[in-house]
């Protein structure tokens, strides 16, 4: 079984993006993923940076994915989805139907990430047709979804991609045109000042009984709760699943690597360091399940 690093859903400093994947290059895992998966007006790193990044990352051995953006609303993130592509050096993680159109044509490998929003073994045959090698489900895919996919799928005897799983992190649960984190602040989105920033961990979200909810991150909602599937293990195993998926957090990440290295040369489960797995067993995503 496969470790991956997401991509960072957080806007971080220049320097401290850099010096992040210049560490986690070290770390025991196999594939990372690079780029702006979130707001295009993220630029502390801009196209040609994460470009280099990726080449300089890969005399690791590791492999190295760039990710494109989830929402694309304009000519100029098209632009810089065709260069991404246009690189050809590396795998894409298309999160956008424009990204698989893209691939398609220039016959580009892809991974679907996990807003594409694949439902059944149909759709997943039809990208793998398009150059899809990998899929990563939905954070509200769970178990039982992917076992149906995947009993279907044999049973039209189709293949199947690799299955990679969002193992731990705040889960990605949506975007929007407007900016969560401008509108916190009373800004317009085309001046927001980049308060994200601000808050490498998102800016928590709260009821109004003041019990921890969400996580705004710019145009995107996280949940608060940080999924752990590590206790998941065997199950991960029986199904067939390919590859664990661990999205950065700004601090402590080297030793979420080193646990979940740990879990997967392990036969038993290892301890949660995370705080929920809801939607992993069909129920409610931020409660802890199993």
């Amino acid at each position: 079984m496969k470790l991956s690093l997401g991509p960072a859903q957080y806007f971080w400093p220049r320097d401290r993006a850099l010096a992040f994947y210049r560490a986690a290059v070290h770390w025991p895992l196999d594939i990372i993923y690079l780029g702006e998966t979130v707001c295009s007006k993220r630029r502390e790193l801009g196209t040609g940076d994460w470009i280099d990044l990726a080449s300089e990352l890969a005399e690791s051995g590791k492999q190295i994915v760039l990710s494109s953006l989830a929402l694309i609303e304009a000519e100029s993130e098209l632009g810089v989805l065709k260069r991404l592509i246009e690189h050809g050096d590396c795998w894409i993680e298309a999160n956008d139907l424009s990204a698989v159109q893209l691939c398609r044509e220039r016959r580009v490998p892809f991974v679907g990430g996990p807003s594409l929003n694949v439902y059944n073994h149909a759709a997943l045959a039809m990208l793998c047709d398009d150059g899809l090698r990998r899929w990563v489900p939905g954070v509200e895919q769970g178990a039982a979804l992917i076992r149906e996919l995947r009993d279907a799928a044999r049973t039209a005897g189709l293949g199947l991609p690799e299955i990679e799983v969002i193992a731990y992190g705040r889960l990605p649960l949506s975007w929007s045109a407007r900016c969560f984190t401008a509108r916190a602040h009373d800004l317009p989105k085309d001046q927001c000042g980049f308060r994200c920033i601000d808050y490498p961990d998102g800016l928590p979200l709260a009821t109004r009984d003041g019990a921890p909810f969400l996580r705004i991150n710019g145009i995107q909602i996280l949940g608060e709760e940080v999924t752990d599937l590590g206790p998941e293990l065997p199950g991960l195993r029986e199904l067939g699943v390919d590859i664990l998926r661990l999205y950065p957090n700004a601090d402590g990440m080297a030793d979420v690597v080193a646990h979940f290295d740990r879990a997967r040369a392990s036969s038993l489960p290892l301890p949660a360091i995370g705080a929920r797995n809801g939607y992993w067993h069909g129920e409610p995503g931020m409660r802890r399940a199993g």
